[in-house]
């Protein structure tokens, strides 16, 4: 395919501003102060102002802020909302930026104090399924369900996830934004952690965390012209096969979820799996960065735990993943972290995460959210160099 037969409306666009607040277990500030925090410090890491801004998807998760209140905060400025999260956020953002509707977009929300009871497991992962469904399942169990059964068919050892677990966390404990900076995490202390849905031990099992993030998008033309390194759209992909978190999740059906999201962002993308320089793939459980590094295309089926065990997901192997520590070790702030992945991506390619973090000559990377469990899977392509 030639590069004008693949060309798309992402090809027009670039990221200009990737932007954290901090994260942390618990935050001593209000949920509207992180979000402000998010908005202007995405612009700023655009070298715009928000008097820049003509178009807004802006959320929070407690206040339940929307992206009207928020045209209404900028003096009605903004001429365009979005509505989606995540990937299919800066898919909608960025088709309305090729189809002249705004042509500066500001993606930002935060989450704080919605986790508040401790002692219980997070609210997302206790979705009310004994409403709907009979099983009642909640999150670590639907993901442990795919992961048995790929252990099954393929002989995937416990040693694989616990190898993910462990490259993941040791990013962030390199990584002083991340919650769990400090604290590396061996394959066997992950083997060691405490069960809590077999295969998956605690440190298998992402964290739950507060905080915000925010990115600014912008036309590719107008990007060169800003003073900062944009990163450029080069493809993307969804995958939907049912009802997250409703429908039970059974592999037969459901565990190649994500597969027609990846080969078509790769198609826009004129890409290979072996060209990309950085994944920073959903890791809401160990086991799913193995399925997604099988059904992305980066591994035949059944042989991604050769390749993790083999240290290919490390910083210094061939394809270094959730670079800043990803769920596990960064954050995890309820839907905050459906951005953050691209946000990571983005900070990579312009060289911003701390030099032991940094892949050396990455020009392109891979972002996902959603997973087997979930029976979604979004995928973003995203490049240093324009398509």
């Amino acid at each position: 395919m030639s590069r004008a037969d693949r060309r798309t409306p992402l090809h027009d666009v670039a990221i200009v501003g990737a932007y954290n607040t901090r994260q942390a277990k618990a935050l001593d500030v209000s949920e509207l102060e992180v979000l402000f925090d998010a908005m202007e410090g995405a612009v700023a890491s655009a070298n715009l102002s928000l008097a820049d801004i003509d178009g807004v998807n802006v959320t929070s998760s407690t206040r339940r802020t929307n992206s009207r209140e928020v045209v209404a905060w900028l003096g009605g400025r903004p001429s365009w909302t979005g509505v989606d999260i995540g990937i299919p956020g800066i898919v909608e953002a960025a088709l309305a930026i090729a189809a002249g509707l705004c042509e500066t977009v500001l993606m930002a929300t935060a989450q704080v104090r919605e986790y508040t009871d401790r002692a219980s497991t997070a609210p997302w992962t206790r979705p009310s399924n004994e409403f709907v469904e009979c099983f009642g399942l909640h999150t670590p169990g639907e993901f442990a369900l795919m992961a048995r059964r790929h252990m099954h068919l393929y002989g995937t050892p416990p040693e694989a996830l616990a190898e993910v677990a462990s490259a993941i966390r040791s990013n962030g404990a390199r990584n002083p934004q991340a919650v769990h900076f400090g604290r590396p995490v061996t394959p066997d202390d992950v083997l060691r952690s405490r069960l809590i849905a077999d295969p998956f031990h605690l440190l298998d099992c992402a964290m739950t965390s507060e905080g915000g993030g925010g990115l600014v998008l912008t036309r590719a033309d107008r990007a060169r012209d800003l003073g900062v390194t944009p990163v450029h759209l080069l493809g993307a992909g969804s995958d939907r096969q049912g009802m997250a978190y409703v429908t039970a999740p059974v592999w037969d059906l459901y565990g190649q979820v994500g597969a027609r999201a990846a080969a078509t962002a790769f198609a826009q993308a004129g890409l290979s799996p072996a060209d990309i320089d950085v994944a920073e793939l959903y890791d809401p459980f160990s086991f799913e960065i193995i399925r997604q590094l099988e059904v992305f295309g980066f591994c035949p089926p059944g042989e991604a735990a050769d390749f993790v065990l083999d240290g290919q997901l490390r910083i210094d192997g061939s394809l270094p993943i959730d670079t800043d520590g990803g769920l596990m070790s960064f954050s995890h702030a309820g839907l905050v972290q459906l951005i953050q992945k691209p946000i990571a991506a983005v900070r990579q390619l312009r060289g911003e995460l701390p030099d032991e973090l940094t892949v050396p000559g990455a020009v392109t990377a891979v972002a996902s959210n959603g997973g087997s469990g979930a029976l979604f899977t979004d995928v973003l392509v995203l490049g240093a160099e324009a398509p």
